[in-house]
């Protein structure tokens, strides 16, 4: 048998990230059919509590295939509902405002005049800021969701396959547990991060889009309840989702108020999500997600490029399952987690 320390270190290294890189563009390639897979297992384990709450009130057992599905359906038909009017609306304040944007364009022109920059240099910048492009960043988002969204039958039918599944599939778990314990137990702590992350998450992002809400409100931004609720879907885009939820309110404050209301909604945007989402939540997410900020980053770019905007949305979730699957479950992986996580793990601590 070949002694593994006779295999080049850095060998082994070049060939996992081979079969990462031809792994990830092999699920880009089939993206439309994985995407529902992905986001129908996220939402069977959102409300898997709800399942394991009916079976031990002793519900019959339609019940607990019923009652999570509607659940889930409610959840994603209302996300669809939502995402579109946000598409509808974003192409109709694009064309709206047109007028007011040309306003702003000659004050820019006249103040530049003022200080002495030529007439020529300011137009060539305005022409490369367009409005229509800035707008369609967020409805572009809006409407690649809603790309996936439009195979709404396979996504049901994943749906009421995986609840019908959902109980078979645990006592299967807890029939491996001898065998497979390091495998069952990833599996299970992937569950239990994915739900109380994205508890935490829906919870802060509640209390975020409230405020959101009535800051808009006060400062007389068209539209605030539809903003509110945009805010709340990217909350779950780690890093980049805030400044996604930010871009359509601070560009109508803009056109609606001027540079001052524009200043006042992004101060208000950054000094909610500065104290809700980075000095509150992270108290009570504790190391759930076991991801470090560098790791939460590229999770992000890693998956946003293979699955498009749902990759965004399920950054966390999908590197929490990979996570599971790869280090977690291998008993020579707690480096690796310990590199993932940023942490030391327990029984190497100086």
């Amino acid at each position: 048998m070949t002694d593994q320390r006779s295999v080049p270190r850095a060998l082994i290294v070049l060939l996992c990230t081979a079969g990462a890189v031809v792994t990830l563009a092999g699920i880009r390639e089939v993206g439309s059919i994985v995407g529902p897979v992905l986001l129908a297992l996220v939402l069977v384990l959102a409300v898997s509590p709800v399942r394991t709450w009916l079976q031990r009130r002793g519900a019959p057992g339609w019940t607990l295939v019923a009652v999570p599905l509607a659940l889930v359906l409610l959840l994603l038909f209302g996300m669809v509902a939502i995402l579109t009017v946000a598409v509808a609306e974003t192409a109709n304040l694009a064309s709206t405002y047109g007028p007011e944007f040309n306003r702003l364009v000659t004050g820019l022109q006249n103040l530049a005049t003022r200080f002495g920059v030529g007439t020529e240099q300011v137009n060539q910048t305005i022409k490369s800021f367009d409005l229509g492009k800035v707008f369609a960043l967020v409805q572009g988002f809006a409407s690649g969701l809603l790309g996936l969204f439009s195979s709404l039958v396979l996504i049901v039918v994943l749906l009421l396959a995986m609840c019908l599944d959902a109980q078979p599939f645990s006592r299967v778990l807890a029939a491996g547990a001898a065998s497979r314990p390091l495998l069952v137990r990833a599996l299970g702590d992937f569950a239990h991060k994915t739900r109380r992350y994205l508890v935490v998450s829906t919870v802060f992002g509640l209390i975020c889009s409230v405020l959101d809400v009535a800051a808009l409100w006060m400062l007389g931004v068209p539209l605030p309840l539809l903003w509110g609720v945009l805010a709340l879907i990217t909350n779950y885009i780690p890093n980049l989702g805030f400044i996604l939820g930010l871009i359509p309110p601070a560009l109508l404050g803009l056109l609606e108020g001027g540079p001052k209301t524009m200043i006042f909604v992004i101060a208000s945007y950054i000094a909610i999500n500065f104290v809700v989402q980075s000095l509150i939540q992270p108290k009570f997410l504790g190391d759930a997600v076991g991801l470090s900020t560098t790791m939460t980053l590229l999770s992000l770019l890693v998956w946003a490029f293979v699955l498009g905007p749902l990759g965004a949305l399920l950054a966390i979730p999908l590197s929490l399952l990979a996570r599971a699957l790869l280090i977690d479950s291998d008993p020579d992986g707690r480096w690796a987690a310990a590199l993932i996580s940023g942490e030391v793990p327990d029984g190497e601590r100086p």
